[in-house]
Parts: structure tokens; sequence; C-alpha cells
């Protein structure tokens, strides 16, 4: 018998390099839209994300088709790479 998951709910925690507070308050709304997109594009839905200086939290119901691992990934090198390309922390950006 196949069994299918529909809401498989995640809560993610991405912390900067060293926990080191670089994220850019006036960018924060900017960089949560980003995560958005990127977790809708996945065959996922975004509950809730808050966007800290040294971290940022989100809850995602996510597609059985997706790993945790594999969205968590997706997720932090596009967002690395639109932070730092974007000048949205201060110095070069890592999570």
């Amino acid at each position: 018998m196949k069994i299918e998951y529909n809401n498989l709910y995640t809560h993610f925690v991405l912390t900067t390099y060293k926990r080191q507070a670089v994220l850019v308050e006036k960018y924060r709304i900017r960089i949560e839209k980003y995560i958005t997109g990127i977790v809708n594009h996945n065959e996922s839905k975004l509950y809730a994300i808050y966007a800290n200086p040294e971290h940022v939290h989100f809850l995602v119901s996510r597609s059985a088709s997706i790993s945790e691992q594999d969205l968590a990934t997706i997720i932090a090198d596009s967002s690395e790479k639109f932070i730092n390309e974007n000048n949205f922390a201060n110095g070069h950006f890592h999570w």
C-alpha cells in the first residue's frame, strides 16, 4: 500500500557564520521575500518567516518529493548568493 504525505512541516533555522549579526535590518523584508520565493518554487509552502541579524527562522510545509536536507541546501545556497550580490550584509556573507 502506498502512503502519501501531504503536509510535512519543518521549522528551519539558518544561522550566519559564527552567529555574527551581519544581516542588515533595512533589507530584512527583501531577504524574507526572496526565501519565500525559493520555498514556493520548490513545491513547498512557507507559513512563517523572520530574519534576525544573526539567524533566520522559517516554517515550511514541504512536498514529499524533496527532502529537508535538499530544501535547506537550496535555500541556504540561493539566499547566500542573493545577499552577497545585493550587499545586504555587512561584509561577505556566509551561512
